[in-house]
């Protein structure tokens, strides 16, 4: 019943906000973005409050998706968001968290945090600038020599909740950028030097090199074409992708690629790319709100792991938004 309550709730309030009548039906990616949010603002309190900690599934990349939301007007429960604010909003004691079984790796730990610290900021729930700032210095000191954040060096697709070396270092040097700490600066410059040398071995490295190479130096023109060359040649005739250019579509691998593309829409070709990728992720949506696992290797159950992947799509679809898409502006 709460469920059901919660999710008429945030239907009527988006319709509100946009100032719709409510007997003007949305678009399918405007109800698939409801039924998101409604799922996210049930699950992103729920782990803290039973297990008594924070996770990086639901309190970082869950919390992420849902703080765009709310920045993109949709208007979710306080309560939803009220224990992962406080918590993000001290860095300090994120070294200190009581665990999570599903994760052990506080340097993946201090990106999925800071990002969705820095979403909250955007999004002005949280206003003190020192807290990004202290996130950015917990992020710049588990930077490899190299340039590179070394998450899981031995699976390069990485996934929605574990990240992956090249999308864990595109995060992070975000997360530098934003911060704009003077004593980041080199680290900042030997993270682009690392990306800049990488390869788009799979769909997810590529996808993660065109977000972070976008309106690069011209230098990085050939990386960035091989790069979206990849992404046209791999897309499925469902609209989707999957880890690799012959693989069967998964959500996460997709979100990724249209969260990427939303910088080329400029480019010939890529709006067309980007509205099967969204039909895409609407024909995947399950009846409560989320998508299915995203699991290396594929066909796996794991809580975790669905909450990242739904939260990876919810911000797919939010930054593909596109007029009459979405009533929760």
């Amino acid at each position: 019943m709460l469920r059901l309550w919660l999710n008429r709730f945030l239907v009527l309030a988006a319709l509100g906000a946009s100032g719709c009548a409510t007997n003007i039906a949305p678009s399918p990616v405007a109800t698939a973005q409801l039924r998101a949010v409604g799922f996210l603002a049930r699950e992103v309190p729920a782990w803290s409050r039973e297990n008594h900690c924070f996770s990086c599934h639901n309190n970082g990349d869950a919390a992420r998706a849902l703080y765009a939301a709310t920045g993109a007007g949709y208007r979710v429960p306080a309560r939803a968001l009220a224990d992962t604010t406080a918590w993000i909003a001290r860095p300090d004691s994120w070294e200190h968290n009581k665990g999570d079984p599903g994760f052990s790796d506080l340097r993946l730990a201090n990106i999925q945090f800071a990002t969705s610290l820095l979403a909250a900021f955007d999004a002005g729930h949280v206003k003190d600038r020192r807290a990004l700032e202290l996130a950015a210095r917990n992020v710049m000191a588990d930077q490899e020599t190299d340039g590179a954040w070394h998450i899981e060096p031995r699976n390069s697709v990485g996934s929605p909740a574990t990240y992956g070396t090249t999308l864990a270092t595109c995060l992070a040097l975000k997360i530098l950028k934003r911060a704009g700490v003077p004593e980041t600066n080199e680290a900042v410059r030997r993270a682009e030097r690392w990306l800049n040398s990488a390869h788009p071995d799979n769909i997810p490295a590529a996808a993660a090199l065109l977000s972070a190479l976008a309106r690069g130096p011209a230098e990085t023109a050939r990386q960035q074409e091989e790069s979206l060359s990849l992404v046209r040649r791999a897309q499925t005739p469902d609209g989707g992708w999957g880890p690799y250019e012959d693989s069967p579509p998964e959500p996460f691998d997709t979100a990724l690629v249209l969260i990427a593309l939303v910088n080329f829409r400029d480019v010939p070709d890529v709006g067309v790319l980007i509205h099967r990728g969204r039909n895409y992720l609407v024909a995947r949506q399950g009846p409560d709100g989320s998508w299915p696992a995203t699991t290396r290797p594929p066909g796996g159950d794991s809580y975790a792991q669905r909450v990242s992947t739904s939260a990876w799509a919810t911000l797919a679809l939010l930054v593909t938004n596109e007029p009459g898409d979405s009533v929760g502006r």
